[in-house]
């Protein structure tokens, strides 16, 4: 685990307050916030985001030193092993050989002959050369124009980088909400078990002193025991829940991670949240991404018609050559010589390569603009259908917090009446399995609307990165 890690795992757990069921050593109360703090510091998914948008600016600063000079150093040596061979120019003797006739003939191929053993081998056996050689562009419209995309690039790495984020939220607030969903779940059954067993320990107890049938005895115990697997379903449930969320903050199985608050304490802050829902698109992960790689593909357009235009770059050398016979070591003589001038590039023709592709790059800018248009018509109807899902999660809690409350009554009233013997043992079994169900059902509808409003978060991309920046984040 990193240092820093385990420096904000320490903060947290000086700060905290633990609840009266972490009393466990191996236990740590964390907060949502504590826990997506955690899982933001070290995620490895975030790391390589992270280092993406630090590949690109190099990648932008690459393209910036293509519009610095450039100089470079280079040193030739060649040697000569065959020397080329020149002849003389045997014009004069050709022409006095005609003004002489017949007679002449022996001695114009003799002339001819001894011409042909007349050549001169020319050139020295070594040849050494090295230089400064320096360049700068001056009309550079394609690299001008590259920075531009280069910009967007950068962009690109950051919105991505912004969307692992949103996603690893959306991920850590997921497994924290079916964590307090387990706890409370288990809470619930055990309540249920309890009243079972209490209800089977008194019917023994009648049983004993001759009140009750051993018929009631039985069926007293059967209700106990077809609890128990329900209460072994929840605790696997926990464990379950605990392992997610540990393996999202990058923590070892054996610390047991529990919430510093239950699924109610949601309710209160409920109604006024959905009132305040934000539900522009503009911060959308896929639209945004989309809207930079359309800048993208629009500044590649710009370069490919910048071909067109002719490039001027500034030359300029220094150089040493020496040239000489026998061994490369000996007699040097080095001639410096240097010049400096204009390199003028005017493309002409490819072939309809750069039309080609210009067309090419068109297209695909009118591709990008509708799809644009239908994934905005696709996170608009996908907005609309999370909205309508949270005021009917709303709507259910409601009804769920009121079924709840009358369930309760109920099973208060036909306890008082079984103590008295005015109700039976089914009467009263009846109310506690509806007061268990209810009870589920309340905790089911909270969860199911801070899943539905977490989702649509995630979908608007409206999680406030910077308040989980803080290394020690607010308990």
């Amino acid at each position: 685990m990193a240092l820093k890690k385990i420096s904000l795992i320490l903060s947290i757990c000086i700060g905290a307050s633990f609840a009266a069921h972490s009393a466990v050593p191996d236990s740590l109360v964390l907060s949502l916030d504590n826990c997506i703090a955690i899982a933001l510091d070290d995620n490895p998914t975030i790391k390589v985001a992270d280092m993406e948008i630090t590949r690109m600016d190099y990648s932008k600063k690459e393209t910036i030193g293509q519009l610095l000079p450039s100089i470079s150093f280079g040193a030739t040596y060649n040697r000569t092993l065959a020397k080329q061979t020149m002849y003389m120019n045997m014009g004069r003797a050709s022409q006095s050989s005609q003004n002489s006739g017949e007679d002449n003939k022996g001695d114009e191929q003799q002339t001819r002959s001894s011409s042909s053993n007349s050549g001169i081998k020319v050139g020295l056996d070594n040849s050494f050369s090295m230089g400064f050689q320096a360049s700068l562009p001056l009309i550079a419209p394609q690299l001008w124009k590259t920075l531009s995309l280069s910009d967007s690039k950068i962009l690109e790495s950051v919105e991505q980088a912004r969307t692992s984020r949103l996603q690893l939220i959306n991920q850590v607030k997921n497994a924290y909400y079916t964590l307090m969903l387990a706890l409370d779940s288990h809470k619930v059954i055990c309540e249920s078990y309890d009243m079972a067993k209490f209800t089977a320990d008194l019917y023994s107890k009648q049983y004993e002193l001759g009140a009750a049938s051993q018929y009631d005895v039985l069926r007293t115990q059967v209700a106990v025991k077809n609890v128990e697997p329900e209460l072994t379903q929840a605790q696997i449930a926990i464990k379950r829940a605990q392992l997610q969320l540990s393996i999202l903050l990058g923590m070892t199985s054996d610390i047991k991670l529990m919430p510093n608050v239950t699924l109610a304490h949601y309710e209160s802050s409920m109604y006024d949240d959905v009132m305040h829902i934000d539900t522009t698109m503009q911060n959308n992960p896929d639209l945004r991404l989309l809207d930079i790689q359309t800048r993208q593909l629009d500044n590649a357009l710009t370069i490919q018609k910048m071909s067109w235009y002719p490039t001027l770059a500034l030359t300029a050398n220094y150089n040493w050559t020496s040239m000489s016979n026998g061994s490369p070591f000996k007699n040097f003589r080095w001639n410096p010589y240097s010049m400096i001038g204009l390199t003028l590039s005017i493309p002409l023709f490819e072939g309809g390569q750069r039309y080609t592709r210009i067309k090419q790059a068109r297209i695909q800018l009118d591709e990008m603009k509708w799809q644009r248009e239908n994934l905005e018509r696709s996170v608009k109807m996908q907005t609309d259908l999370a909205l309508e899902n949270i005021h009917l999660n709303v709507q259910q809690i409601s009804s769920s917090s009121e079924s709840m409350r009358q369930a309760e009554k109920a099973h208060d009233i036909m306890r008082q009446s079984f103590e008295i013997g005015a109700a039976s043992y089914l009467d009263l079994r009846d109310s506690e399995l509806a007061l268990t169900q209810s009870r589920l059902a309340y905790n089911q509808s909270i969860y199911n609307y801070l899943v539905a409003n977490c989702d649509l978060e995630l979908l608007l991309g409206n999680a406030d990165l910077n308040k989980y920046n803080s290394t020690t984040p607010a308990q």
